[in-house]
């Protein structure tokens, strides 16, 4: 939906460590990241905006990317731009943070404009857990074998139908087909990161496919299996959904600004979503 004219739409990236919340949405029961997002916009501006987010990150999840958008009177737009990320964080807890804000246009929609987003999983493979990583990071201690990982990552290419590796999110879902446009596993010693991309995701995908992908680098599965997976469209055949706290919402990704219709597939481009100083 646009924002009428008396209004200003700004665009948020925020970052926090999942480990505390239920996940990015107002709970009933818990506390939401949203919650504390739109609590410190609301000792900003008195006509307390509603944020509008381009994720719904699961109980435990990260994000580093994640993006979001609120309308405010232009009548209320007395602070600069360049001072606001200043004064929400001010009054954000440690663990959130915005990174950035801007102007965008009326009919940008944090979720509807997206175009496709970038998980990162992290798995710490060695006997020993590094206590650093032990909110962000999942602990194999059995040795992982990554050429295999990798040889799995693979099958995941191309677009398929992911109802094998998504849980039941409770309500309906028009398709259950999505392109993954990146799926890789990188070594840093015993950090593994899986790095997935897609132009969108189901209900606990990405810990499907990585919990499955583990479980063939553990020689519980072939990678050939996950075709087979795949074809079948039933959760029950495939590997284990990984644990939340490993998964961080890494980028989201936007048309170029001198589009005005939608990319074809593959040309997703990296807008004010991606942080340009953080390292590949």
């Amino acid at each position: 939906m646009s924002a009428p004219t008396s209004l200003v739409r700004l665009k948020l990236v925020i970052a926090y460590d999942g480990t505390r919340y239920e996940g990015w949405q107002v709970q009933t029961i818990g506390t939401g990241v949203q919650e504390k997002v739109e609590a410190a916009l609301a000792a900003l501006f008195p006509s307390r905006p509603r944020v509008h987010s381009s994720s719904r990150t699961d109980t435990g999840v990260h994000a580093l990317g994640l993006v979001a958008h609120f309308d405010v009177p232009r009548t209320e737009c007395r602070i600069p731009l360049r001072k606001l990320v200043l004064a929400i964080n001010a009054h954000l807890p440690p663990d959130i943070r915005v990174f950035r804000v801007q102007r965008a246009p009326a009919d940008f929609h944090a979720r509807f404009s997206a175009i496709g987003k970038q998980y990162r999983y992290q798995v710490w493979n060695h006997p020993a857990m590094n206590p650093l990583l032990r909110f962000t990071a999942w602990h194999v201690p059995r040795p992982l074998d990554v050429a295999t990982l990798r040889a799995a990552a693979a099958h995941f290419l191309g677009t398929h139908d992911f109802r094998a590796f998504t849980a039941n999110p409770g309500y309906p879902r028009r398709s259950t087909v999505r392109t993954v446009r990146r799926c890789e596993w990188r070594r840093q010693g015993p950090l593994l990161t899986c790095i997935i991309e897609a132009d969108g995701f189901l209900y606990k995908m990405c810990r499907g496919m990585v919990g499955t992908m583990v479980q063939v680098g553990l020689g519980k599965f072939q990678p050939d299996d996950i075709p087979r997976m795949l074809a079948a469209g039933d959760r029950r055949v495939a590997g284990m959904t990984a644990p939340a706290h490993g998964l961080i919402l890494w980028k989201v990704f936007y048309p170029p600004r001198s589009r005005t219709s939608r990319p074809p597939a593959g040309a997703m481009s990296e807008t004010t979503a991606d942080l340009e100083s953080l390292p590949e």
